[in-house]
């Protein structure tokens, strides 16, 4: 069977986009906001209440991994084309001046170089949010998760897909803002709201 080219896919992920929030104008100064973080962590949470301010959307990865693939395997052909057109889909809103939020773990510095280029060659504003949480508190999460109460949580990662996934996780080598979330997570907005409007 013939694999969907990468355009289709943009185009697929795109629509799902704009079903689920209003593109915003386009900006002079583009901003590319991508959160890093271990599932758990609550990227997800911290998205959701930036674009509630910022009226910006959201390229979750989770969301977009359904929207290719209707039962998803994680497999690493899935992940590559699913990160693929995801990327692809960041670069072409930059590059009409729509700021995005890119919510996915983004642990390995190799994956985030491609946002860190993609930004650059956009001439966009990139901020990087390392999300956080004690493991106690993603444990807590993880099997809440599991229960499936909450609708608007994409993930499927439970306890043991965070515990493979500590051991991979690598440095950010640019600069970034930490949060965690089993604290008060506003003063990053603020923070993150006054770059961007610097």
């Amino acid at each position: 069977m013939k694999q969907p080219q990468t355009s289709e896919d943009v185009q697929l992920l795109r629509k799902t986009l704009e079903r689920d929030y209003e593109i915003p104008e386009p900006t002079i100064a583009p901003t590319l906001i991508a959160v890093s973080g271990l599932p758990g962590s609550g990227k997800s949470h911290f998205c959701r209440q930036l674009s509630a301010l910022l009226q910006l959307p959201i390229v979750e990865s989770d969301a977009m991994r359904k929207a290719l693939f209707p039962k998803p395997t994680h497999s690493p052909s899935e992940s590559q084309r699913l990160f693929r057109a995801c990327h692809s889909l960041i670069k072409e809103l930059l590059q009409e001046d729509i700021s995005v939020i890119f919510d996915a773990t983004n642990l390995i510095e190799y994956h985030r170089e491609q946002l860190y280029h993609i930004s650059d060659v956009a001439k966009a504003k990139l901020i990087f949010v390392r999300v956080k949480a004690p493991p106690e508190v993603v444990r807590q999460r993880l099997d809440q998760r599991m229960s499936g109460n909450d609708r608007n949580d994409n993930s499927e990662a439970d306890w043991d897909v965070y515990r493979k996934m500590v051991r991979t996780a690598q440095p950010i080598r640019r600069n970034y803002y930490t949060v965690d979330t089993s604290r008060d997570i506003q003063p990053v907005i603020d923070k993150i709201i006054r770059e961007i409007n610097r």
